[in-house]
């Protein structure tokens, strides 16, 4: 079982010539990668790290890790987000600051938007990001139409690497349906997560639960990472806060 009271970061991030790590969160729409980069980032704080969120997301900038900017700081964590953010305007841009992260000795997490348009965005910084050593973290989710199949979920993660000019490192599984979740819906999950991990010739780094199943009944042998869950659906916070 994976203890979160014991993570450390080791196991999906490396120090990046003692400059700093990066984390780079990417994946298709609403498979979930802003709730684990929240997740990621406030778990860093809490065992030691100087962490940046940088929030990328330019092309959907209601359905961002900037809408939850104030939980993020409330927790330790600096964030930069786009121009705009979270504002009523609906053009935004990325402040000259998203510059100052390859310059700092903070773990940097990127959250990326959604599929091989959002990765455009990061492709802007490939360059930079491919000097040092980097973490490429592929959030999937197989109860998402468009990534219900391993070689679907496949092809995405392709178009996405060929929109930035990165690759991926490793798959993070993020097959649960939230406050609909059943233990057998996290089970049914980790064969396909296995198969993209397989299918993309990358480790298959862990599968995050709700932190309220930890324990119950979950495969000894797997890897778990509870996360609580900050970003809710439309239908569970109005038109506040929907999944990214």
């Amino acid at each position: 079982m994976y203890d979160a009271n014991s993570y450390t970061c080791a196991r999906i991030r490396r120090h990046v010539n003692g400059s700093g790590r990066f984390t780079i969160i990417c994946g298709h729409y609403g498979a979930g990668k802003t709730n684990f980069a929240i997740n990621h980032a406030i778990d860093a704080v809490k065992n030691g790290k100087d962490v940046t969120l940088v929030d990328l997301d330019i092309i959907n900038p209601y359905f961002t890790s900037s809408i939850y900017a104030d939980v993020l700081r409330k927790n330790g964590v600096n964030v930069i987000s786009p121009v705009f953010a979270n504002t009523n305007m609906e053009v935004t841009a990325l402040p000259a600051s998203v510059h100052s992260v390859f310059d700092t000795d903070d773990d940097v997490i990127l959250d990326v938007g959604g599929d091989n348009a959002g990765a455009t965005v990061l492709g802007r910084f490939s360059s930079r990001i491919a000097e040092r050593e980097y973490e490429m973290l592929y959030v999937t989710n197989m109860y998402r139409p468009m990534t219900a199949s391993p070689e679907d979920s496949v092809n995405m993660l392709r178009d996405i690497e060929n929109a930035c000019g990165l690759k991926a490192t490793a798959v993070v599984n993020n097959s649960h349906l939230k406050e609909l979740t059943a233990v057998s819906v996290i089970t049914d999950s980790l064969e396909y997560a296995k198969e993209v991990a397989h299918l993309a010739r990358i480790p298959l780094l862990f599968t995050t639960v709700p932190r309220s199943y930890v324990g119950g009944g979950l495969p000894e042998d797997e890897y778990f990472y509870p996360a609580d869950v900050y970003v809710r659906s439309i239908w569970e916070m109005g038109n506040e806060h929907v999944e990214s």
